[in-house]
């Protein structure tokens, strides 16, 4: 899990601060695969889950850390994914194919307080653009599906709650998810 962290201008002539994700941290999600076929080549996908991971903010003044500047934030997403899966013909056992479609995600992360030491909050709610690749292979009683995808959050996820540290969410226009996914579907 990760954010796109759009600087704000603004923010930063004020108080010279810059927001930066530190590296990205993983996490693991849970779905139930739904499929219906739309033709010899075509799927359409749904893919309801749970996914849990955190992402880290640091804010940085003059390229050092600034005290207590540092924010780990959890999210537990329930996913509503919509996917179209086009399959190229199948090759003995295998079968690659490439997806792609938009999910839907509700953050059931725990809002905290500020005495709790959280200073940036996220909005509940955000869409994704979703687009991966994967292969099926073909087992004797299942089908094992290795895929890796890429979700980019269209909204912008930073909750404007005017905390009582301004200075940090005025150091931040936009924030986007940005998530990489390697899943194994079993069916």
């Amino acid at each position: 899990m990760n954010f796109t962290v759009h600087t704000s201008y603004q923010g930063y002539l004020k108080d010279k601060l810059i927001a930066s994700v530190s590296k990205p941290s993983p996490g693991f999600h849970i779905q139930v695969v739904s499929n219906y076929r739309l033709g010899e080549y075509f799927d359409f996908r749904f893919l309801p889950g749970v996914s849990f991971g955190q992402r880290n903010l640091n804010f940085f003044k003059n390229d050092t850390l600034i005290p207590n500047g540092s924010q780990k934030l959890e999210s537990n997403f329930l996913e509503f994914p919509f996917l179209i899966k086009y399959k190229s013909k199948r090759l003995n056992n295998f079968r690659p194919y490439i997806i792609t479609g938009v999910n839907f995600r509700y953050d059931l992360a725990k809002t905290l307080s500020e005495d709790d030491g959280i200073f940036i909050a996220l909005k509940k709610f955000d869409v994704c653009y979703e687009a991966g690749a994967g292969i099926d292979c073909y087992m004797p009683f299942f089908k094992l599906s290795i895929e890796l995808k890429l979700s980019y959050g269209f909204l912008n996820v930073l909750s404007r709650r005017h905390p009582v540290q301004p200075k940090f969410e005025d150091a931040i226009d936009r924030l986007n998810s940005s998530i990489t996914m390697l899943s194994f579907h079993f069916e």
